[in-house]
């Protein structure tokens, strides 16, 4: 695509679109398979197809393209796998709204034009997360796009279930699991949203069967009396001892039931006797187990009370726990009523409160496909990002449950198990069978159930790939490299594909797990509808576009963390990409003609062009670093402040000086060859973070880099910059670093001062072993603090006179600035005082360190040598600042 000259300001909207679809039509997102490298590889986590992305799903996808990016320009074959996820009862629950605004219910409508509905709606969702994907500039290969319910990974679904059936890993039982009352359906855990509740705890007399008294119990749930099967108290609790072993009678129905001891129950709450009802609260269940206790089921499925609930039967659940209470107020059995915060599960689809609910449902047998999973990350061929998230891991998966994969749905997919009208047999089968397995009858029904939605997504990482089928995609793709996801669903999702992966394919299904954080306002707060603080991707890329975006949502995130993200970030973002923008017109400005700028820097010898090209490769080399750390927030802010403040706020003013003195010179040597080089190597650098603003702006610096043959056509298939150790140059950053703390000093001293910028100020500079080089600096220095440098010495040769009330004592220079008043005195000996007491807490901390043996034991040589250097260099200018204290009494 031929390059156009750069307006005058960025105009995001355009450049995106047009980008986007060059990278789309030049097939730069689609791998090339060579068995001679090892791919980068990573599966989306598929955003479920219920609307649209949110700001939460715009941080994923843009740390996932940063990451594919990068190893694309790394010279790895690199596979991003889009798709998105069914979303079983999200879905089904949209459906039915759908289906509500026209008076109908699905039963109104039939199970099959339930699902042509649901299609019909998801197809629209599909195309709309794809169209927000690709505004975000997410590099996938959309020419492998999956959805959890296409063809392929349906089959593997169907595939898995029946091999864990087969193993005698899946089976159909009665457990109790997370029941919503309105979906009518079983739910994952991660399908349940504790909420914070203002109820009630009501103290309740259970008389003694003979007569002798009675015992209170206290509950939040009034209405599941009715399937009380005994009162509790702890075994340690002495207020109850005689009590253990009597009967009481159950006021709401007359059943009489008995006294037990039991360590769950918790001497302090309430009175310390509870009621156990097994069939409603999984906590019960257990104690009713291990007491033999049965369950006694008060509540039909939509929530209401069943023929168990005595004259209660039909009413809802919150109907009935008034009628109880009034029941037991009426027989003089209620003791007193209290207010009780508790937190109580919600369906998170409908908000209707979940019933724990004994049910016939499938269950994984999740204990032996757990244990390769925990290997695994113990062995070290998985590792979670950040690490302590590994203990948490294992706490979760050491005491894990049975999975509960059935879901009384018509979205989803549908559980490949028939059964038989005349010999009550099981066929479970892959593909659709026609006759029973067992006796050959024709007269075979499915399971009317769909599985949960997180069965599809446990086998993502393969199923994508081809599984089970033996696809070359499979062969070279998988194991797949790196699972980035919320920290949320480490559980729930996560270590499913972890468990699935390696039973199905006998391969850990990535090596790496990235976690990241949750998205918070700018004051900490977490992002709601109610609370207006919601930010929408689309309205933030309208207002600040995609690359402020980008920036705004991973610079100094770090994994694991929850960020703060506002209109503060997204503008300081803007004002970077404009920063860049006004920075590249500059150079290609000042470029124009100059038909001796080649596309490689020559060896530099002006000491700031050293400076700038020995910055450029340590940046590189700890961008590198950082990145194969995963620490791309990190990675993201230095190179922003290189850009920022060394490449634009120092390098750039400086090679105005030389451009305004250099026209027409033929002996002086022209910045411009650093300023085109440094600026094409930033671009690269920043690329994968801000990807559209660095290719137009690439695009345009490209033709000043005219020898350049082997150029390539976008900057997104050029090579990553990679430091050359040759060009570091220790004495060239040391005296321009000194240069920039005296042009900074300077300006600080006019500011306190409160000069006019008009006026000039006076000063003499020392130094010691960088004084040559800082006489090269002199015209910088004045040209950029705006001061007369009346003498540069060595700092041995200053003799102390009345001028030196006026110094400040800099790390490798000292300056004298003249014509000081008493006021001016006053100033300069707090803020040495502050700079001596910063130095001293500095040092403090550097000796500290290097006391520490193990510090000094295990730390690389280099490192232990830089400190002890940089020890020396602040106790030295320590020295200095007593010594200046000294003389201005």
């Amino acid at each position: 695509m031929e390059p156009e000259g750069l307006a005058k300001t960025y105009e995001p909207g355009r450049i995106e679109t047009k980008w986007y679809q060059f990278w789309l039509e030049q097939g730069y997102f689609k791998p090339t398979i060579d068995p001679k490298r090892e791919p980068f590889v990573m599966t989306m986590p598929p955003p479920n197809v219920t609307g649209e992305l949110h700001v939460g799903h715009a941080l994923t996808m843009v740390l996932e393209d940063i990451m594919i990016r990068w190893h694309r320009m790394c010279g790895d074959p690199s596979l991003w796998v889009p798709g998105t996820d069914h979303a079983g009862i999200a879905t089904q629950v949209l459906v039915e709204k759908d289906l509500a605004v026209e008076g109908l219910t699905k039963y109104d409508v039939g199970r099959d034009e339930f699902l042509r509905r649901a299609w019909e709606r998801v197809e629209r969702s599909r195309g709309t997360i794809r169209q927000q994907n690709q505004m975000l500039g997410s590099s996938c290969d959309w020419s492998r796009e999956a959805f959890t319910l296409d063809e392929g990974p349906s089959r593997a679904v169907r595939t898995a279930f029946v091999r864990l059936y087969d193993k005698g890993l899946l089976y159909r039982g009665e457990r109790m699991v997370n029941w919503c009352p309105r979906c009518q359906t079983a739910l994952s855990d991660l399908e349940v949203e504790h909420q914070d509740t203002e109820g009630h705890l009501y103290y309740f007399k259970y008389p003694f069967a003979d007569g002798s008294g009675y015992i209170t119990i206290a509950t939040t749930r009034p209405e599941t009396c009715y399937g009380d099967m005994a009162v509790a108290v702890s075994p340690m609790d002495e207020r109850y001892i005689d009590s253990v072993g009597k009967m009481v009678v159950l006021p709401v129905s007359g059943r009489e039931i008995a006294i037990i001891a039991d360590d769950a129950v918790d001497p302090a709450f309430g009175t310390g006797a509870l009621k156990i009802t097994p069939s409603h609260d999984p906590t019960d269940m257990d104690v009713a187990d291990r007491h033999k206790l049965p369950g006694f089921n008060v509540f039909n499925s939509d929530g209401t009370m069943n023929e168990n609930a005595g004259d209660s039967q039909g009413l809802d659940r919150m109907a009935c726990r008034d009628k109880v209470v009034e029941l037991f107020t009426d027989r003089g059995l209620l003791d007193h009523i209290e207010p009780h915060a508790h937190k109580v599960g919600h369906c998170s689809r409908c908000r209707e409160a979940v019933e724990p609910r004994i049910s016939l449902q499938w269950f994984v047998d999740t204990k032996p496909i757990a244990e390769p999973a925990i290997q695994a990350v113990r062995d070290g061929r998985i590792r979670i990002i950040p690490e302590h998230f590994t203990k948490v891991y294992y706490t979760w998966m050491e005491s894990i449950r049975d999975w509960c994969v059935s879901r009384q749905l018509w979205w989803g997919h549908r559980i490949p198990v028939w059964y038989c009208d005349d010999c009550n047999a099981l066929t479970v089968s892959v593909e659709t069978p026609t006759s029973c397995a067992k006796c050959g009858s024709p007269h075979i029904e499915q399971d009317p159930d769909v599985l949960d939605t997180w069965f599809s997504s446990a086998l993502w990482p393969h199923s994508t790939l081809g599984w089970p089928d033996d696809t070359e995609d499979l062969r070279y793709f998988y194991p797949t490299a790196v699972m980035e996801t919320g920290y949320d669903i480490l559980f729930f999702w996560v270590a499913r594909m972890i468990m699935m992966g390696i039973e199905d394919t006998g391969e850990i299904p990535f090596h790496t797990i990235y976690l990241n954080g949750l998205i918070r306002d700018e004051h900490g707060q977490k992002m709601s509808k109610m609370r207006g603080n919601v930010i929408k991707p689309d309205e933030a890329i309208g207002a600040y576009g995609v690359d402020a975006l980008r920036f705004a949502l991973t610079t100094g995130n770090s994994p694991g963390n929850d960020l703060s993200f506002g209109a503060p970030k997204l503008e300081a973002s803007r004002n970077f990409v404009n920063k860049l923008w006004n920075a590249t017109r500059f150079v290609v400005q000042s470029s124009d003609g100059a038909a001796s700028v080649s596309g490689k820097m020559p060896q530099p010898l002006q000491l700031e062009d050293r400076w700038i090209v020995s910055r450029l490769n340590r940046v590189s080399e700890s961008v590198n670093a950082l990145m194969k750390e995963y620490q791309l927030g990190e990675a993201e802010r230095q190179i922003h402040d290189f850009i920022w403040s060394e490449f634009c706020d120092w390098y750039i003013e400086i090679a105005k000086m030389r451009l305004r003195t250099t026209q027409g010179a033929a002996d002086t040597v022209s910045p411009l060859p650093y300023l085109i080089g440094v600026l094409e190597a930033s671009l690269r650098l920043l690329h994968p973070f801000m990807p559209f603003v660095t290719e137009e702006l690439w695009q345009t610096v490209q033709p000043s880099r005219m020898e350049d043959t082997k150029a390539a056509p976008s900057i997104m298939v050029s090579p990553y910059p990679v430091a050359d150790e040759r060009a570091y140059d220790v004495n060239a950053e040391r005296a321009v670093g000194a240069a920039i703390d005296i042009v900074r000093a300077l300006r600080n001293a006019r500011a306190e001062r409160k000069l006019e910028v008009a006026r000039w100020m006076e000063a003499r500079l020392y130094s010691g072993s960088i004084l040559e080089e800082l006489k090269m600096m002199v015209p910088m220095i004045e040209h950029l603090s705006r001061t007369h440098i009346l003498e540069v010495d060595d700092t041995a040769a200053r003799q102390s006179n009345v001028d030196t009330q006026g110094t400040i004592i800099l790390t490798d220079a000292e300056i004298v600035l003249t014509g000081i008043t008493s006021a001016d005195i006053e100033k300069i000996r707090e803020a040495l005082v502050k700079e001596s007491d910063s130095t001293r807490a500095r040092l403090d901390s550097i000796e500290v360190r290097l006391a520490d043996e193990v510090f000094v034991t295990r730390a690389p040589a280099e490192v232990v040598a830089k400190q002890r250097d940089l020890a020396a260099s602040l106790t030295d200018k320590l020295a200095r600042l007593d010594a200046e204290l000294g003389e201005l009494g």
